[in-house]
């Protein structure tokens, strides 16, 4: 089965050639690059959040294989659903799932369930792939469409992840796709961010969810992050950093209602 791209020419462009020029010129390439177990990610327009994606995936290295954890904006299909076999296309080629290790982090996460409904609309996933080709024309990907929104299941699903990648045996990489504070002032929305901020670096994934729920903050990928964070931690991550903050306001000049975009890596 290939999935099709749902928004190729929206938020990115449709064509190969451009896709890959604006790819390619928005990844800032480190000197050295950290070798990481987690990040976050936006997945807005790239003409909004493609830089500071762009910074996140020019520091980290990328291995073969990466796990892309999607909130579900539909709400279509399954509750933790997982694209297991086939191929995703987008204007830059064919990227294959990788379904060994889709097939582990079925059977150490019980609650996840094999559904391609979920993600035939979803772009929170699809925005990250042409990145990880650009950066790894090799690689593989694991994705997983999450549409719940309980610290017990983000546990589950976390710890089910962590157990997956240790009997799969190869370095893998845990993509988080978010957003962070949605349409409030550039003022307000970086008040509310550096509370969920500093819950990811102080590595507190039930204190992510919590604070966001708490302090209403609409950072729509708070369940992939969480998510992102438990398995990082059964994988024994020590350490968060903040690559890059910006809000949508940075490129359009209007601060009055953004929509902000965080980056960040666990290693």
């Amino acid at each position: 089965m290939i999935r099709q791209p749902a928004v190729a020419g929206q938020f990115y462009p449709g064509n190969g050639e451009r896709l890959r020029a604006e790819v390619e010129q928005l990844v800032v390439a480190a000197p050295e690059r950290d070798k990481v177990i987690g990040v976050i990610s936006p997945h807005a327009g790239y003409i909004y959040s493609g830089g500071v994606a762009g910074d996140l995936f020019g520091r980290v290295e990328v291995p073969q294989d990466v796990i892309i954890l999607g909130p579900n904006h539909h709400g279509i299909g399954a509750r933790a659903a997982l694209y297991a076999r086939g191929e995703w296309l987008t204007p830059l080629g064919r990227v294959p799932v990788n379904t060994r290790l889709a097939e582990l982090v079925m059977q150490h996460a019980p609650l996840v369930a094999e559904d391609t409904t979920a993600h035939h609309y979803e772009h929170s996933l699809e925005v990250q792939v042409p990145f990880l080709q650009v950066v790894r024309p090799d690689v593989t990907i694991t994705p997983l469409c999450l549409g719940f929104g309980d610290f017990a299941s983000c546990k589950a699903l976390g710890t089910g992840i962590a157990r997956a990648i240790r009997e799969y045996g190869g370095e893998t990489l845990i993509v988080a796709s978010s957003d962070m504070t949605h349409y409030e002032s550039a003022d307000a929305a970086r008040a509310k961010d550096d509370q969920a901020i500093a819950e990811v670096l102080a590595l507190k994934p039930e204190g992510l969810l919590n604070v966001c729920r708490e302090r209403e903050i609409t950072m729509c990928g708070v369940v992939p992050a969480t998510v992102m964070l438990v398995a990082a931690l059964e994988l024994g991550a020590t350490r968060a950093r903040l690559v890059r903050y910006a809000t949508s306001g940075d490129v359009t000049g209007d601060n009055r209602q953004v929509v902000a975009y965080a980056a960040l890596t666990v290693s």
